[in-house]
């Protein structure tokens, strides 16, 4: 019987397959060949071996490091791996600009008043172009002279006045974001149909894709992966969309609705930096809404008869539904996408003033068309700040750690803390969340103002609140938390019930008495310490339950300069919706304890409202 010879695995370079296949010789071999001499052919076949041995393990190492986010190398290989666990790299990153946009409308006298004439108010589609040099920016949102909100104002102002001294012409102004970039469009043509057809648009440097269409006009739309069936459709917050909630339009322009895609795509940047766009495997011939696939197609079809529930499944037999989306055929799509991005979109203020192309017209009808033309010529755009955000896009390690960050979501909420985050991700147009605490339903004593008919004693309770037109606290609309609850139940588990409530806000005040060293002004001194104040108090740096230490409140008096001591420090109870205040009264004694100031069990924030006026002090001798 051949004698059994034994091999180690542990050596993996030139060097140890080298010493390892020496003794392997001599132990096995010693009669055979032992010519290992630094000239020999024996000790050039063992060097030959050890080589490829040493690059065997080398590409082996390599590939399995290639399957780890935290150690491959590759672009490619980093791009599939981001994509797959949920990130989304860019080629490259648009830049920002805040973009006043100016326009002259002539005066007219109604009710023996006269004002600016809004007939002559000039709408402006969203998507228009203005340019910086070679730089082209394009317009987010509708700019609509006709409409001013709190959210979205129209600034008014003489710009001209006749003989009489009355005004004879007003200069409106708007404020709105422009971003980088420029409109392309390129086709497609599909003949009969495949699986999974993929297509890959030329430009390297493509922000994002606008719009698919066929030839029949059927949209398709972007999804992060094949298998969604569903995404977000924002809706105008009009009363023709929904009566219900028209009137918090102000506050929430959009509402969050959903749509079902069955015509679909997912976008995937390559290594060369191309855009690829990839199609679903399905073939429609009935409803598009039918994307369930049919049991009868996906058993293995084994005989006998074979109940279905207990068979087994072929995967591939899905490829015949349309569960992952139409796929085009016979048709062509006409792609429309955004290039540019880059640091060259920095440019400086008061350089994007050239309005390049978009659709304007005008609010009135049956105008005087040579008002219109001094109109028209009027607008006039300009950014008073340097534009901000173009990049190079995603470097290989950027990719690296931000796909590592945002493993841990998995586009779901599990944790407390990714209740928070979503909330207070919510796109603004939906309307904007600001502040966010979430307990559980058994932790409240009360349950107020729940937009949920939940009453499941486990369930979530999400305290939210948001802003009013003067940056103060205040409780959210309707129309926002419905958007809110269509938003979170994309990404709750399905065993999670979440309960939308108005967190509680504590107005207060601050009363001071101070000491001052000799030869400083009291005004003075007295304005540094409000100012001081109303900055620590800053709703930006206060949370939903957050206490307040008081003796931190006294150090930053204690700090200002000029302050020898603090004789007297009180916090009040600011109360009463007639003076603006919070209706919610707090006993403040009461929930001071050892000088920290705590919050109500029911979530709640303080809140100086009115820094000026709830913020007084005093000079005082010793």
């Amino acid at each position: 019987m051949a004698e059994s010879k034994q091999v180690q695995y542990l050596n993996k370079d030139f060097d140890g397959f080298k010493q390892k296949l020496l003794e392997f010789a001599e132990i096995y071999y010693p009669n055979t060949y032992n010519d290992f001499s630094e000239n020999s052919a024996g000790l050039m076949l063992v060097e030959m071996a050890s080589y490829v041995g040493d690059v065997l393990s080398f590409y082996a190492d390599s590939q399995v490091q290639e399957n780890f986010i935290e150690f491959a190398k590759q672009r490619n290989n980093l791009l599939s791996l981001a994509y797959n666990n949920g990130y989304f790299p860019q080629v490259t990153n648009a830049a920002t600009a805040e973009i006043e946009v100016f326009q002259l409308v002539p005066s007219t006298i109604t009710s023996g008043l006269v004002e600016p004439d809004y007939n002559y108010s000039l709408i402006i589609q969203e998507g228009s172009q203005l340019r910086s040099g070679n730089e082209k920016f394009y317009i987010e949102d509708k700019i609509d002279f006709s409409v001013s909100s709190s959210s979205d104002p129209t600034d008014v102002s003489v710009y001209s006045i006749d003989s009489d001294d009355n005004p004879n012409f007003y200069l409106l102004k708007k404020t709105k974001r422009a971003v980088s970039g420029e409109f392309r469009q390129t086709t497609f043509t599909f003949g009969a149909p495949e699986k999974f057809p993929t297509i890959e648009l030329e430009d390297t440097n493509i922000i994002k894709t606008t719009q698919v269409t066929d030839s029949d006009g059927r949209l398709y739309y972007p999804v992060n992966y094949l298998a969604q069936e569903t995404i977000f459709d924002p809706q105008q917050n009009i009363a023709q969309n929904d009566p219900n909630f028209a009137q918090y339009g102000d506050t929430t322009p959009f509402l969050l609705k959903l749509r079902k895609v069955p015509y679909r795509y997912i976008a995937r940047y390559k290594t060369d930096n191309k855009l690829q766009l990839q199609f679903g495997s399905g073939i429609s011939s009935g409803p598009d809404e039918t994307i369930i696939p049919n049991p009868d197609n996906i058993g293995l079809g084994l005989p006998y008869g074979v109940d279905k529930l207990t068979t087994a499944f072929d995967p591939s037999n899905f490829l015949f539904t349309k569960a992952y989306g139409v796929a085009p055929s016979n048709t062509t799509l006409t792609v429309n996408y955004l290039v540019g991005g880059g640091a060259s979109a920095n440019v400086p203020a008061n350089t994007i003033t050239t309005f390049d192309s978009g659709s304007t017209s005008f609010f009135g009808a049956n105008l005087d068309s040579t008002l219109q033309d001094t109109v028209t010529d009027s607008l006039a755009f300009n950014n008073p700040s340097p534009a901000v955000g173009g990049g190079d896009g995603d470097t290989n390690e950027d990719i690296r750690l931000n796909t590592i960050s945002q493993y841990p979501s998995q586009l779901r909420t599990v944790t407390k803390d990714d209740y928070v985050i979503r909330a207070m991700s919510l796109p603004s147009q939906f309307g904007v969340v600001y502040k966010a605490y979430i307990t559980q339903q058994n932790e409240q004593i009360s349950d107020r103002i729940s937009v949920y008919d939940e009453e499941n004693v486990n369930a979530l309770c999400l305290h939210i609140l948001s802003k009013d037109s003067g940056g103060k606290l205040t409780n959210c609309d309707p129309a926002l938390k419905q958007n809110l609850k269509t938003y979170l139940a994309e990404y709750r588990m399905l065993t999670d019930a979440v309960t939308i409530k108005d967190a509680f806000v504590i107005n207060i005040g601050i009363n001071f008495d101070v000491i001052l060293l000799p030869n400083y002004n009291n005004s003075l001194v007295l304005n540094n310490i409000i100012t001081e104040l109303t900055s620590f108090f800053d709703t930006d740096k206060m949370q939903i339950n957050q206490p307040i230490l008081i003796n931190n409140v006294r150090n930053v008096i204690d700090q200002v300069d000029g302050v020898q001591t603090v004789k007297k420090l009180e916090i009040v109870n600011k109360v009463g919706e007639s003076g603006g205040y919070s209706q919610f009264a707090y006993d403040i004694k009461g929930a001071t304890i050892n000088e920290v100031l705590y919050p109500c069990i029911d979530p709640s924030i303080f809140e100086v409202k009115f820094p000026l006026i709830d913020i007084q002090g005093k000079v005082v001798t010793n």
